[in-house]
């Protein structure tokens, strides 16, 4: 008779404990970072910074002038007329189209697009 009380003691306790684990909610599944928004800007650059590898570019914003200041690394492709270019190349001066993502504060240049410089007006030739 000990035994038998002992026994559905015991299975009454399984009984409790497994109840309680079916009711706990399983962990939410951790939420993937959303991939940063690819943006553009076009501008002049100004100054070119070889120690930190960015560069800040004057461009208008909503009609507004604004200078600002572009990071790149090993990812980001700089190219002029179809062709890469390194990064020493960049002067101040030249006309770029950057394209970028976020990183908290900073502007992580994905693409430079070096245009090609403005052809000078074209002068008649005099008549005679």
């Amino acid at each position: 008779m000990r035994k038998l009380i002992l026994l559905v003691a015991l299975l009454t306790l399984v009984v409790f404990i497994a109840a309680a684990i079916a009711q706990q909610k399983p962990a939410p599944a951790p939420e993937k970072p959303k991939p940063a928004k690819v943006e553009k800007f076009s501008g002049v650059i100004e100054k070119v910074d070889e120690v930190a590898k960015a560069i800040d570019v004057k461009g208008k914003v909503k009609k507004e002038e604004k200078t600002l200041t572009f990071a790149t690394d090993d990812k980001t492709k700089i190219t002029k007329a179809g062709k890469d270019v390194p990064f020493a190349e960049l002067k101040a001066g030249m006309n770029v189209s950057v394209s970028y993502k976020k990183d908290g504060d900073k502007m992580i240049a994905t693409a430079i697009k070096v245009a090609a410089p403005k052809a000078a007006p074209k002068k008649e030739a005099p008549k005679k």
